[in-house]
């Protein structure tokens, strides 16, 4: 397993899946484990894919600071990757929570990225609201599933303000195209792979300043992708096309029936997607 060293010192670890011209892989959650992209539903075959471990996940160091888990701080572990893999510029590819860290870097290093791949970003860098609307309008595209009763209570519950890890858990099956055993075992994966303090961190006051990141976002003229689920809860497609919208040169691309993480719903259709963009 490689590792580099931090601009603090943190020991920080990637995995390398695949052979060819590189592309970083920013891992969402927040502060998830890279373990859970796997290899991207085979993409591996076409690009080396460097899946960072973000501070104080998966195989990376606990830093000495925690304040350094927040989002804008984790810039520099991002270049300090580049620099350690001795890259000019990089392809980059954030999912989730993951393409608030890309935005920002973006924002801060535009001319050390090639292209930009989004997957069912997080919009929180950037300020694009998802409504309690949006979010049900997505949630009744899966009301004919046998989950859909139960699981559409815990998210009105939930858009009330009453969540509890319960109803959180009820709503699972509206971020994967398929509730099968595969998504079962991906999502039950997910407390032990992401590091609850970091993520409570990650997007702490002055992380973001959405107005800033959107200025800098429109002046980046290099080929963006944004893809979208159709029937992700997380990332919804009304705003994701808004977010697509903030770049000058965006490819909006929706995935027909893919979740939260389409690389597991229809890999063949993600790969060939972001295989053809990448290049």
């Amino acid at each position: 397993m490689p590792t580099f060293s931090a601009h603090d010192g943190t020991t920080l670890a990637y995995h390398v899946h695949g052979h060819g011209a590189p592309a970083i892989c920013l891992p969402g959650g927040p502060m998830q484990a890279s373990q859970y992209l796997g290899a991207l539903g085979g993409l591996s075959a076409h690009r080396q894919l460097v899946m960072l471990d973000l501070r104080g996940t998966g195989e990376s160091a606990i830093p000495q600071d925690a304040a350094s888990y927040r989002c804008d701080r984790l810039v520099d572990d991002v270049d300090a990757l580049r620099e350690h893999l001795r890259l000019e510029t990089m392809d980059l590819i954030g999912h989730s929570a993951g393409a608030n860290l890309a935005a920002l870097y973006v924002g801060r290093h535009p001319e050390r990225v090639g292209r930009l791949a989004l997957i069912t970003p997080s919009t929180r860098a950037v300020g694009v609201a998802i409504t309690g609307d949006v979010r049900r309008e997505t949630a009744r595209l899966r009301q004919d599933q046998p989950w859909f009763g139960p699981a559409f209570e815990a998210l009105e519950a939930i858009i009330a303000g009453q969540a509890t890890d319960d109803r959180w858990q009820a709503v699972a099956p509206f971020f994967y195209g398929r509730w099968d055993e595969a998504s079962r075992a991906h999502r039950a994966a997910e407390e032990k792979q992401t590091n609850a303090e970091a993520a409570a961190v990650f997007g702490a006051e002055g992380a973001f300043d959405p107005e800033t990141t959107r200025v800098a976002l429109a002046r980046y003229a290099e080929p963006v992708l944004l893809l979208a689920g159709e029937v992700d809860l997380g990332a919804p497609v009304r705003a994701m096309a808004e977010f697509a919208g903030l770049f000058p040169n965006a490819e909006f691309v929706v995935q027909p029936g893919a979740g939260h993480f389409p690389w597991l719903d229809d890999p063949d259709r993600f790969v060939a997607t972001i295989a053809a963009f990448l290049g």
